[in-house]
């Protein structure tokens, strides 16, 4: 810190010389204000002019300020006071103006608010002894707290918060205070007194030097606002206005940089990582050197030497080696490995770090410039430049100093390439010369530089700084210019460490210029070192290009590597393995790099001239250039102007232009490639032409060009094609495929062979469509019964769950017949088939009568008579055996059945039913009225209506309405024949046939009808191609009936006797009396009598069921079908 004086006067009386006790500045810093005796003088802070003397004071002025904020507005009339008990000596407001602090001559320091409360009061140690002369507060708004710096004339600073907590401990002075003022921000503090000068020292209160010693007291001080300037004010009336100029104190060795901040303490950055760290010294830090893992600090009266922790490059922790507890006065200081070296004009002194004097030199003139160039510890070099012009080399071991060279200018700034061969200089002139140290040549001098330095990564290239402009000079080329503002102080691969009034920063420089300039003289290698401090991507890429062309594979690679261009490291690789195997040809190995370039005529050229057309050829092809490659061929070879025009065509083909390709394969008689392409484009007019050119002959373009109509949906000329073909399995295939069933049956009638390859899709298409009746027929016409069978097992189930039982008993009823036509064709399976088709015929029944109680329960409303459904429940009942269908409902069997009995008076069966449904789980639904009906029918009589008891035609037995041998007379055990509409017993009577008589036989005895005497004619009625037995009303003589006879069985018996008949009953028997169930074979036909004539019954001729005549035409009437079998009544038999 150096104070410069900027102007001086001294204010003079007529009779003496007034002290000057206060100083004030204009806010803005361009007046100054003096308390001058009883004057008040204004000054011009630029240049010391006074401005205009204020009269009007008739006594002494001890005190001047500039209003901020007014505080004491002229509108008010008083302002309040309070009595304290010791003189006022000085006082301060904090910055926010909420508290003023009182300095008292009894050593008392009052703190108050704005109502003059007294808030902290502080006492100096030394009591009234001690008078608080000057008090100031911090005016920095970084930090937390206010803090207050009072000077007493006990000869003490010191520092208190606001709370009256005190920082620190008092700092000694060795002078009566008499003024304390802060720099603007609060860095610094200036105070003066009885020692006849003003001192700088830091917020801490340590000191750090003198800014004017003057020849009486300095009564008071003041900083200018916002600047570096100090004026003082003197007992014998002199003001003094200084310029306080902080000088920088920094090292910096490599990529580390230390220097001085707020006087006391030492930063060190690294430039590298940004990192920084803080050492506090807590006195002023005169001098700082930095060498590799050492940092000497020099303070007043030491020297400190730091070491780093650890070896790694970026570790930041220093800790204290050495201490030299001596007071050293030099100019320059420099840190070695195991020395500190001082500088003192003329002479250099090397010290242990234990203070021990090891060597020392003394020079011919000024030494204006010192650097550790490195070396093993303990032997480091210097390099020292003379105000001579002389620069020499030191070595710390050696006594004796080495002169490299001598200039006639002086040296200003010095530094050795890393090889140390050659030594670059800046002397007074600003002009950079580099010289090679072992000739002492010079190799060239650059202009306008005030600092140099070589890069530490390249031995070529060094950069110096000047006028604003950094220079970056590799070689011996021209120098790279670029704006920059500072110093130059380092240069480390890409980045160039730069001092700008302050700061130091790390400036990251491309070095593409320089790259760009060892490329242009083809020097490879060179540029590759260069590329290695940093270049961008697109710089690598033309280095690897050049490297390429200049055939330099091996720089080529790396710079490649670098860009990671995979593709011209294969053709890098390629050529090596070429090499490798005996290739020298550098005019083909170019030709190669300059097709890789795009440089397609050049590389052409090169082939042509190495003998290889056909490469230059495929280059070209593959590039799709058939005018260049016509070119290059000419019209001397047919064979490659055919391969041209095909690998055009393929290229065409690959490109915006097929329909183009496919003319061009044509046009080459290529006609699968040319269907291809056609096909893929959908251009279906083209496909049919082609097609039709084609001979039948050639089948495998017919058959893509047809496989392409049937892609495009176009069957019509798919199906030309096939037939041109007479490819009739494709034909029907592509009918199947397009659902053109029509055309595939017509088809099938010509060719029966491939009657499966039509009804099998067929059928499956129907099923898919949800068609299952019709796709059951389709599979057993194709003769396909398994799939028929599991189409309508499907169904079957489907209807069951869905509870669809009308469905379900239809299907089951086609099921069975399925299996009677399984059963002719398959003599294996005949049993098995047989007895499926018994159970499922039984299965159908059980679900064509539960759908009315299914019905009946579901639904609010049922079309059945009362008597239908007692019927039917009572049947049901009787053929449920201990395995129930699935979906058939017991209960709801039951519950019909308890209903219509007590509805029909059949009291005592509604009891056994309810009964019944007592022990089963009833749902909640019918749980109410169940419970009730079986309470209400214990009020009725414990019998049955008679007119219910159903009666055996065979004996004549009245039978029990619910009967435990099921539907059979208890009696004779003779079956019950039931109407399949309102399930009444039928007057009708099964017979078989005596041994020896056949079918065919049977019915021509039944046909011949021997005439009877007194018979009132009966007639048959043919109804819907069905059989219709209506007879008149009338009885017949039984005597004279040889069947009647038949009927009778041996009472008591067990066993089932059925009736059988010989030739002559036969013979006696009317055909109009008989009903037959003409089974398909392997069935027997089953034969019925009718004992009731009058009673006119009919039976399907499909499904065999029996009927009331009247409820059949009713039915049929409503349906337009068999209620059982859903045989059309138009239908032939």
């Amino acid at each position: 810190m150096r104070a410069v004086p900027t102007w001086i006067d001294k204010v003079h009386d007529l009779h003496f010389l007034p002290s000057i006790y206060d100083l004030a500045f204009k806010p803005d810093g361009s007046q100054l204000i003096v308390a001058a005796g009883n004057r008040v003088l204004v000054y011009d802070t630029s240049d010391g002019t006074l401005i205009q003397p204020l009269k009007g004071h008739k006594d002494t002025v001890y005190c001047v300020a500039y209003a901020k904020d007014g505080l004491w507005s002229p509108e008010q009339k008083s302002v309040s006071k309070h009595k304290v008990n010791s003189k006022i000596t000085c006082c301060g407001w904090t910055n926010d103006g909420q508290y003023l602090a009182l300095g008292m001559m009894n050593g008392v320091v009052s703190i108050r608010n704005k109502n003059g409360e007294e808030k902290v009061k502080i006492e100096r140690p030394g009591g009234s002894s001690s008078p608080i002369w000057s008090i100031a507060w911090n005016p920095s708004k970084d930090e937390h707290n206010d803090i207050l710096a009072v000077a007493d004339w006990g000869q003490k600073l010191s520092f208190y918060q606001l709370s009256g907590k005190q920082i620190g401990k008092d700092r000694t002075l060795t002078y009566d205070p008499c003024c304390v003022s802060y720099f603007s921000k609060g860095e610094y503090i200036v105070m003066g007194g009885s020692d006849k000068q003003a001192s700088l020292y830091t917020k801490d209160g340590v000191r750090l030097g003198t800014i004017g010693e003057q020849s009486s007291w300095v009564w008071t001080c003041r900083v200018k606002p916002d600047s570096n300037y100090v004026v003082l004010g003197c007992q014998d009336g002199t003001i003094a206005f200084f310029q306080l100029i902080f000088s920088t104190v920094h090292g910096l060795y490599k990529d580390r940089y230390a220097y001085r901040d707020s006087m006391t303490d030492v930063i060190v950055q690294h430039l590298i990582t940004e990192q920084k760290v803080r050492i506090k010294c807590r006195e002023l830090v005169k001098k700082i050197a930095i060498y590799r893992n050492r940092l000497a600090i020099q303070l007043p009266e030491k020297i400190l030497i730091y070491e780093l922790y650890s070896d790694d490059s970026s570790d930041m922790h220093y800790r204290i080696k050495e201490k030299i507890c001596r007071k050293f006065e030099c100019n320059l200081l420099v840190v070695c490995s195991q020395h500190i070296i001082l500088c003192q004009e003329k002479r250099l002194q090397c010290l242990s770090f234990t203070s021990i004097k090891e060597k020392e030199w003394l020079m011919e003139s000024l030494i204006r410039y010192i650097k550790v160039i490195g070396g093993p510890p303990g032997r480091e070099g210097l390099l020292v430049g003379l105000k001579n012009g002389a620069i020499l080399k030191i070595f710390v071991d050696n006594p004796f100093a080495i002169t490299l060279l001598k200039q006639s200018t002086s040296v200003r700034c010095l530094d050795m390439s890393t090889s140390r061969s050659k030594l670059a200089v800046v002397d007074e002139h600003n002009t950079c010369l580099v010289y090679d140290i072992h000739t002492k040549e010079l190799l060239f001098q650059e202009p306008n530089a005030n600092s140099v330095a070589w890069n530490t990564q390249c031995e070529d290239m060094l950069c110096f700084s000047g006028s604003g402009y950094l220079n970056i000079k590799a070689s011996n080329f021209p120098v790279h210019q670029q704006k920059l503002q500072g110093f130059v102080v380092g240069y480390n691969g890409s980045k160039i460490f730069c001092l700008h009034v302050y700061s130091m920063s790390a400036v990251e420089v491309p070095q593409s210029a320089p790259m760009y300039q060892y490329l242009e003289r083809r020097m490879f290698k060179e540029a590759y070192q260069i590329a290695c401090l940093g270049v961008t991507d697109s710089d690598w890429r033309d280095l690897a290009t050049e490297a390429l062309e200049g055939l330099d594979f091996d720089t080529s690679k790396k710079a490649f590597i670098r860009v990671r261009d995979l593709r011209y490291l294969e053709l890098i690789n390629s050529i090596e393995e070429r090499k490798k195997r005996g290739e020298s040809d550098t005019e083909l190995f170019l030709a190669d790099v300059y097709a890789y370039q795009g440089k397609f005529h050049e590389a052409a050229r090169l082939y042509k001239r190495t003998g290889l057309d056909s490469r230059a050829l495929s280059m070209y092809t593959d590039l799709r250039m058939f005018e260049y490659a016509k070119e290059f061929v000419g019209a001397a070879d047919p064979k490659n102007t055919r391969m041209l025009m095909s690998k055009q065509a393929d290229w065409a083909k690959n490109s915006k232009e097929p329909r183009a390709a496919a003319q061009m394969y044509l046009t080459a008689g290529e006609h699968l490639k040319a269907i291809d392409i056609i096909g893929e484009h959908g251009w279906v007019d083209m496909l049919i032409d082609i097609a039709r050119k084609l001979d039948k002959a050639e089948r495998e373009p017919l058959a893509k060009c047809a496989a392409y109509f049937q892609k495009l949906k176009h069957h019509g000329y798919a199906s030309e094609t096939y037939s041109k073909m007479g490819d009739l399995q494709a034909l029907v295939h592509l009918h199947v495929e397009a659902r053109h069933w029509d055309e595939a049956f017509a088809l099938v009638e010509k060719h029966a062979q491939f009657k499966d390859d039509v009804y099998v899709p067929y059928a499956q298409w129907l099923a898919e469509n949800d068609r299952f009746e019709e796709a059951q027929k389709a599979f057993h016409k194709a003769g396909r019964q398994s799939e028929a069978v599991k189409v309508l097992e499907q169904l079957t189930h489907n209807a069951v769950v869905e509870s669809r039982f009308n469905d379900a008993a239809y299907y089951y009823w086609m099921l069975s017949m399925q299996c009677l036509d399984i059963a002719r064709e398959n003599e294996e399976r005949k049993e098995e088939m047989l007895k499926k088709f018994k159970r499922f015929q039984h299965l159908a029944e059980l679900y064509h009568v539960y759908h009315s109680i299914q019905r009946y329960t579901d639904e609010p409303f049922s079309s059945h008579m009362p008597e239908t459904l007692f019927n039917i429940s009572r049947y049901l009942l009787h053929n449920l055996t201990k395995d129930v269908p699935l979906g058939i409902s017991k209960v709801n069997t039951l519950y019909a059945l308890a209903k219509q009995s007590r509805t029909l008076g059949a009291f005592k069966l509604a009891r056994h039913a309810y009964e019944k449904l007592q022990e089963l789980h009833v749902p909640s639904r019918f749980q109410e009225s169940m419970d009730l009906g079986s309470l209400t029918v214990r009020s009725k009589p414990y019998h049955d209506n008679e007119d219910l008891i159903p009666m055996c035609y065979r004996c004549s037995t009245n039978n029990p309405l619910l009967n435990s041998q099921g539907s059979v007379c208890i009696n004779c055990k003779q079956p019950f024949i039931y109407s399949a509409s309102s399930y009444e017993v039928l007057p009708l009577v099964q017979f078989y046939l005596d041994k020896g008589i056949g079918d065919e036989e049977a019915v021509s005895l039944i046909d011949l009808e021997v005439p009877c005497i007194d018979r009132k004619a009966a007639r048959w009625q043919e109804m819907s191609k069905s059989q219709s037995l209506k007879l008149d009303d009338g009885t017949e003589d039984t005597e004279e009936d040889p069947f009647m006879a038949k009927l009778s069985f041996e009472q008591g018996g067990s066993d089932f006797v059925p009736v059988v008949v010989s030739r002559s009953v036969l013979r006696s028997m009317s055909r109009r009396d008989v009903l037959i169930k003409r089974w398909p074979k392997p069935l027997q036909w089953e034969y019925y009598r009718s004992l009731l004539p009058d009673v006119s019954i009919t039976m399907c001729p499909s499904c065999f069921q029996m009927f009331h005549s009247e409820d059949y035409e009713l039915l049929v009437l409503q349906h337009n079908c068999c209620p059982y079998c859903r045989r059309p009544i138009d239908e032939p038999n």
